[in-house]
């Protein structure tokens, strides 16, 4: 469920109608729905009900804006983190050192000591060598590094190729079969507390299945762990449930989820850690953009809109569907293709499409787009980034501003002996 509905023939977010932010803050824009971020929060929680000893740690990369975050942070939620940015943005939220999960294959030394020296309360560890310059890095300030394991199950999570990471292929992760040898190698180093295992297998994940089949392979991880003597106080399962991004899809609820994990950890006596993002944040925004032409075509109708590829990469990344609104519908519909300005064949939201009927110079909206939309734009073209809009309520704040292309290419140079 979202706040995105038609009130009086207009799609208000909340109680603000969407043509109101439009004249306001001009498009394209992202909206994001704070009724809707705090529903999804305590829907993923009260769905762990069953779960006695947990963290929630939002997953930051499917959406950093600071006000979403400073949401998130109101309903006690923790953050998990891949970069030394994204742990700033936590910490500027409000969010507790203690409380954030710093993942990610390639961190670097500097966001290493950077993680220690805020107090982070989990490291998850992607390769030996990385335990041993972490142990190495905190025994020299003195300090004790509280690390997992991210072990890598070869469990195929059924989702698209470019968001899977449990595939033995995948970046992500230890094999399995060496995780023993590895916690070996590191859980006596001075400087580390190596206290548990970490998963997480993919993204938008549309049946449990595969996810019980890794957790499975985990549980049987984590008895023999501890028959070699080591001591298993946590163990990380990460996120990936998925969303509805279609009218009718049907995905598996925070319900479902917590019930699987409470049936299948219930022998483990560990502290579960999950780190959903997109499960949050993905049905709590819209892209509002503005028809500017809709062009005749040989099949169908081109509708070009001001949004684009950069403002909203996931259909040209991932083939992804959102689903395409008129603010205004009029009960009328067409076929058509949806398209940007960008001058890419790829910047292409939509293809033989029904939709609501549209002209140039009306609003619409691409629905679920608040994870990984504003987030993953890019400048391409030369065009500036979107600006973002938090709503409650009847009010409204604009919470990151349009970034103007001359505003990018005021921080560009010419070298001086290109100058003229």
């Amino acid at each position: 469920m979202d706040h995105f509905q038609i009130i009086q023939g207009v799609m208000h977010a909340e109680q603000v109608p969407l043509p109101v932010i439009a004249e306001a803050v001009g498009t394209p824009v992202y909206v994001y729905s704070t009724a809707t971020l705090r529903r999804h929060a305590r829907v993923f929680r009260e769905g762990l009900a069953g779960v006695p000893r947990k963290h929630i740690a939002y997953a930051i990369k499917a959406n950093p804006n600071l006000a979403v975050l400073r949401v998130l942070a109101d309903e006690g939620y923790g953050a998990d983190v891949v970069s030394a940015g994204e742990m700033r943005r936590a910490l500027a939220a409000g969010m507790k050192a203690g409380d954030i999960v710093f993942s990610g294959v390639g961190k670097t030394r500097e966001e290493l000591a950077a993680a220690l020296d805020a107090g982070i309360g989990q490291i998850n560890l992607e390769l030996e060598e990385e335990g041993h310059v972490l142990a190495e890095i905190a025994a020299s300030k003195g300090m004790t590094a509280h690390a997992v394991l991210r072990v890598n199950p070869d469990v195929d999570a059924g989702t698209h190729a470019k968001i899977s990471t449990g595939r033995k292929e995948n970046k992500f992760g230890v094999p399995i079969s060496e995780a023993r040898s590895m916690f070996d190698a590191l859980a006596g180093l001075p400087g580390l507390s190596l206290e548990g295992v970490a998963i997480h297998i993919g993204s938008q994940l549309a049946d449990l299945a595969p996810l019980e089949a890794a957790y499975r392979r985990i549980g049987a991880l984590v008895e023999e762990l501890r028959a070699a003597g080591h001591a298993i106080t946590r163990v990380d399962l990460g996120g990936g449930l998925g969303v509805p991004y279609r009218a009718g899809d049907v995905l598996p609820s925070p319900a479902d989820y917590g019930a699987m994990v409470a049936r299948v950890t219930a022998d483990w006596d560990v502290e579960l850690m999950f780190e959903p993002g997109r499960v949050i944040a993905g049905n709590a925004g819209v892209l509002m953009t503005r028809v500017i032409w809709v062009k005749p075509g040989v099949l169908n109708p081109y509708v070009i809109v001001d949004a684009a590829m950069n403002d909203l990469a996931r259909p040209a990344l991932y083939d992804a569907w959102h689903d395409f609104a008129a603010v205004r519908p009029t009960g009328e519909t067409m076929m058509a293709n949806i398209a940007g300005p960008v001058c890419e064949t790829g910047d292409t939201f939509a293809m033989n499409r029904e939709i609501d009927a549209v002209r140039s110079g009306d609003l619409a909206v691409f629905r679920t787009a608040g994870a990984y939309g504003a987030t993953m734009a890019s400048t391409y073209n030369s065009r500036g980034l979107v600006p973002e809009v938090l709503v409650d309520g009847d009010r409204y704040a604009v919470v990151a501003d349009r970034i103007e292309p001359a505003t990018i290419l005021a921080a560009e140079r010419v070298p001086e002996w290109l100058a003229r």
